[in-house]
Formats: structure tokens, sequence, C-alpha cells
């Protein structure tokens, strides 16, 4: 069995693992619920499963949608499947452009810093240029990334294999890190860990309490971490 310290290199999942993904969400879709007095009525498993059905529609329809337009996109779907009321133009743009305000975990930012000393650090998310720009520079504090790889500058969205090979190909121009040197770093088990065991690289898997985005009744994973601080103590244990 290798150790954590064994790898040169994290890439990171954001939304869900590092930002508060599924919370960010529902509080987006709080003015519509309200509005059709259904707000407290619908469980978060109920309005996170609406979510995951037309986002995973749409992304396979779309690969190249910027994900802001996405949202704003699906937003009509999503209320449409809760009950809620058609929504206006606006909500819907609302709701596609709040993701760079959704907040991050309040272990996210130390264990970054923390785990910066021992890895390179790279971003490979489901979201769009902008959106990521947003919330690097607000909840995430302006954190010094070695690189962000985003769905945008892919052109498909995760669990799709191209993601995870243009990861590849491209920690291996810039950092000379082959595919074996990486450990992916991520909450969800259908977008981040089922899809990159495939090409045989080790994955850190980030159980967030409640999560219910990604799930699979088979879980794969290496390493198993409730928080990335709880990760980062584990590193630092290793490297002693």
């Amino acid at each position: 069995m290798s150790k954590l310290t064994d790898y040169k290199l994290l890439s990171f999942d954001v939304y869900g693992t590092l930002i508060d993904w599924e919370s960010g969400i529902i509080d987006g879709l709080q003015p519509v619920l309200s509005k059709s007095g259904i707000g407290t009525k619908l469980s978060r498993s109920e309005i996170l499963t609406a979510v995951l059905e037309a986002e995973t529609e749409q992304q396979q329809k779309t690969p190249n949608l910027k994900y802001s337009e996405l949202l704003s996109t699906i937003h009509p779907a999503i209320v449409k499947k809760l009950g809620c009321d058609p929504p206006t133009a606006e909500e819907s743009k609302a709701f596609g452009s709040g993701v760079g305000g959704w907040a991050a975990f309040p272990d996210t930012v130390p264990a970054l810093k923390r785990l910066s000393k021992h890895y390179k650090l790279v971003v490979l998310s489901n979201v769009d240029n902008e959106s990521f720009a947003q919330s690097n520079s607000g909840p995430l504090g302006g954190f010094p990334f070695d690189a962000i790889l985003t769905a945008e500058d892919i052109g498909s969205y995760k669990p799709d294999p191209r993601n995870f090979e243009y990861l590849f190909k491209y920690v291996k121009e810039h950092f000379g890190v082959e595919k074996e040197q990486i450990l992916h770093t991520a909450q969800s088990q259908h977008h981040d860990h089922h899809a990159i065991v495939k090409f045989g690289v080790k994955s850190a898997w980030i159980k967030r309490d409640g999560a219910r985005i990604g799930a699979k009744d088979r879980e794969v994973f290496d390493w198993k971490f409730a928080t990335l601080g709880e990760m980062a103590d584990a590193v630092e244990k290793e490297a002693k």
C-alpha cells in the first residue's frame, strides 16, 4: 500500500469538496421555492436530486456550455420538477450567476495552505473560468493554486474521460508529473472517483458530512477523510 506522501500532486474537485456546492444550490433556489410557498415542504434530498437530474442531462446535451449559463438554463426545469411556478428570466440568471458566492467549507483554506507544503495543487473543476475566479478571490481567499483546469477550458464535464486525460497531459507538460504521481482528491463518487479509477489513478475521498450529490452504491477510494483538514493532518503525520 502506498503512502499519502508518495505523491507529488493533488488534483482537486472544487464544488462539493472545497466549496459547499449543495448549500449554495439550495440557497440559490430559495427565492422561487419561497415564492411558490413550498420552501419548507421539500427535503434537501428531493431538491438536490432534481438538480442533479437536470444538470446531468444538460451537461450531456451541451458539454461546451459555461457552467453558470448551464445553471441558468436548467433553472426552469428544476423548479418545474419541484412543483414551483415558472421563474422569471432574471431569477434564472441570478441562480446561474451565484456560483462565485457559494461558501467554502471552514477547513478548506487552512488545509490547502498545509497541503501546499507537500504537493503541487491543481484544480480540475466542472465550472467556468469566471465563476471559479469569483470563488477563488472570495470564499477561497485568493489561494494560489499551481494550475486551474475547468470544464470551460476542456470542453466537457466530468465524469467524461476527456477531463482526466486533459489533466494528465497538462501536469506532465507543465510539472513533469506522471499520472501515477497524482492523488485525486474529491467528494463525488460519480463525477470523480468512479471515473478516475479507470485510469489506475489513486484517490482520496473527502466524505463531507451529509453530502448527497454524486453518491454511488459502490464506493471507490484509496483513502477516506471526513474533511480536507483531516487529510492534511494525515499527510503531516506521515511526513514527520
